[in-house]
């Protein structure tokens, strides 16, 4: 049997480039793709193809599935990675940003899955592997339009996992806690961009703070740990439907199930201001 062939998108750094180096070095054939193409140069070394993909560009993104599937005939396993983190408080955020969150987050994540899955259904097999985040289960303050596109990943996975059951495809949710990346610095500028000033300013730094804390060894988790998660979820004979990983993600979870809300929103805030400070 042929090598078998992994999708990766947002692949330029992060969770995604990590990701494909650890399919790739488990005896997977993969294409990475991001908008970024020369951030994914170092990727070639490991074997891993490289295409230019927008998960906001419809054609952008039928082109690079038909390169693999022209090359390949298949594609078993699909990681949705690419995403970003748009924070900033509703009343101040242009309408158009949460739309974009979504396009990127959310209707990218649906439209390559729709791309696909029609390979996938026709060999009777295949493996969707969303990334969604802790954050598709709690929340924070100013960050609406994000934790909007999680909690929708995550309910969508939910009754996509039921529906491509009798197809034999299976779909597996990656809930990261904070990993050492670009995410947390770029969200923070965007977050002062948009609230530093104004009604908001105040807590719009406290966030900002803990956003930017999040490139720190001693609060995150190296993306590399997340790989091995998706590694598992791609090649287990039982994959787990959901894959909490970094540190504090299991016990923040488990604490959102158990905490009455009012409990849970006071707590949340004074995490985050014993961090601000």
């Amino acid at each position: 049997m042929s090598q078998p062939v992994a999708f990766v998108t947002g692949a330029s750094t992060g969770i995604g480039f990590e990701a494909a180096i650890k399919l790739a070095s488990n005896g997977f054939t993969v294409y990475a793709g991001a908008r970024r193409v020369d951030r994914m140069e170092p990727l070639k070394a490991h074997g891993v193809n490289v295409l230019q993909l927008d998960v906001t560009d419809d054609e952008s993104m039928q082109n690079a599935v038909g390169t693999v599937l022209d090359a390949h005939a298949r594609i078993d396993v699909l990681v949705n990675n690419a995403g970003y983190g748009s924070f900033g408080a509703l009343e101040e955020v242009d309408l158009a940003e949460g739309r974009r969150q979504f396009e990127v987050n959310v209707f990218g994540l649906a439209r390559m899955t729709q791309l696909v899955l029609p390979a996938m259904r026709a060999a009777g097999q295949g493996r969707i592997i969303n990334i969604s985040s802790i954050g598709g289960k709690f929340y924070e303050p100013l960050g609406t339009w994000y934790h909007a596109t999680k909690f929708a990943v995550e309910g969508l996975s939910d009754a996509l996992r039921l529906e491509l059951k009798p197809h034999g495809v299976g779909v597996s949710i990656i809930e990261p806690a904070s990993t050492l990346t670009e995410w947390g610095r770029i969200s923070a500028e965007g977050l002062l961009a948009s609230s530093g000033r104004g009604p908001y300013m105040d807590q719009a730094k406290e966030m900002a703070a803990v956003l930017a804390s999040t490139d720190k060894p001693a609060t995150s988790t190296h993306p590399e740990v997340v790989a091995d998660a998706v590694l598992h979820a791609a090649t287990s004979a039982r994959p787990k439907t959901r894959y909490p990983v970094g540190r504090g993600a299991a016990a923040i979870l488990a604490l959102r199930r158990i905490l009455p809300d009012r409990v849970y929103d006071a707590a949340v805030m004074a995490v985050l201001k014993r961090v601000a400070r």
